[in-house]
C-alpha cells in the first residue's frame, strides 16, 4: 500500500514493515527542503501497526547530499536561498533549520526499529539521513563523508550525536573536519555499519534483519530499545534502576497485571 509519493520520496507499507524511499536517481537523491518535508511527512504516515520502517534508494547513490541548487543566489523555487537565510534573525534561522530536521527525528522513535540500507555515496545530508536510522546495513560500495566543513557550514541535520556514539569524538572529529570518505569496511569496522554485504544481496540483507527483529515481541523491543537509547545519560546506578523498572512492566505485562 503507497501512502506517498512526491518530491523524491514515497512510502509504502506492507503489514508491519513500512518502506521509504528515495526515488531521484538521476540527480543521485539529491536532498531539499521539499524532500525533507516529503520525509517528515512520510514519518506522521506511518501507521501504529509498522514495526520496522527500511529507509531506501533507488540508483547508485544513497543520497548525494544537498542539492548544489541550494548554494546558487536562487536557491529553491518558493524556498528561502542560504543568502536570505543568512539575513534572518537568530529566531528565524533557528526555526528554520529545527524545521529542516524534522526529517532526520522521527527515525529514532521508540515504537519502531529503523534501517538505512545504503549503497554507493552516502554524503552530507545523506550521511545523516544513514545516521538518522537506529542501525545501517551497507553494500560494499558504500562511502560515507560529511563534506559540510569544505562548504564552510557544519553537519546540522542531526548527524553529529549519534556519529559521536558510534565511532567517538576524536574519530567523528577527523571524519567530519577533512571531508574524507568513510568506505564500507572501515564503517563496518567502526561500528558505523551493522552489516557490509554484496550490493547485489542488500536488499534480502535488510528483509532478513528486518524478519530477525520482528521474531521478538513488540513490546519487549520498545521497552529494550528505549532503555539502550536513555543509558548514554544515566549513571550507572541510574542504568541499573531503569532496567528493574522496565523488567518489572514487562513481568507485570505477561502475568496480565497491567491495566
Amino acid at each position: 500500500m503507497t501512502l506517498l509519493d512526491k518530491d523524491g520520496v514515497s512510502l509504502t507499507v506492507d503489514d508491519t514493515v513500512a518502506t521509504v524511499t528515495l526515488n531521484n536517481p538521476a540527480k543521485r537523491n539529491a536532498q531539499s527542503p521539499a524532500l525533507w518535508r516529503a520525509l517528515a511527512e512520510a514519518g506522521k504516515l506511518v501507521p501504529g501497526t509498522v514495526r520496522i520502517v527500511v529507509l531506501r534508494a533507488e540508483g547508485k547513490s544513497f543520497s548525494a547530499g544537498l542539492d548544489r541548487q541550494a548554494f546558487t543566489p536562487e536557491g529553491f523555487d518558493g524556498e528561502p536561498s542560504f543568502l536570505d537565510m543568512a539575513r534572518g534573525s537568530d529566531s528565524e534561522l533557528d526555526a528554520t533549520i529545527a524545521g529542516y530536521q524534522d526529517a532526520f527525528t522521527w527515525w529514532r522513535r521508540n515504537d519502531i526499529v529503523s534501517i538505512a540500507a545504503v549503497q554507493g555515496h552516502a554524503v552530507g545530508a545523506g550521511f545523516q539521513l544513514a545516521l538518522a536510522c537506529d542501525l545501517r546495513v551497507c553494500a560494499d560500495d558504500a562511502q560515507f563523508a560529511m563534506r559540510e566543513t569544505s562548504l564552510g557550514l557544519v553537519p546540522d541535520l542531526t548527524g553529529t550525536h549519534p556519529l559521536v556514539g558510534l565511532v567517538g569524538y576524536a574519530r567523528a572529529l577527523e571524519i567530519c573536519a577533512t571531508g574524507r570518505f568513510v568506505h564500507a569496511e572501515e564503517a563496518e569496522r567502526t561500528g558505523l555499519a551493522n552489516l557490509v554485504v554484496p550490493a547485489a544481496e542488500l536488499d534480502g540483507a535488510v528483509q532478513d534483519l528486518a524478519a530477525a527483529l520482528l521474531a521478538a515481541p513488540r513490546d519487549a523491543v520498545v521497552e529494550t530499545k528505549a532503555l539502550l537509547r536513555g543509558a548514554v545519560d544515566r549513571t550507572y546506578e541510574e542504568q541499573r534502576a531503569a532496567e528493574r523498572a522496565a523488567q518489572a512492566r514487562r513481568l507485570r505485562d505477561l502475568a496480565g497485571l497491567v491495566d
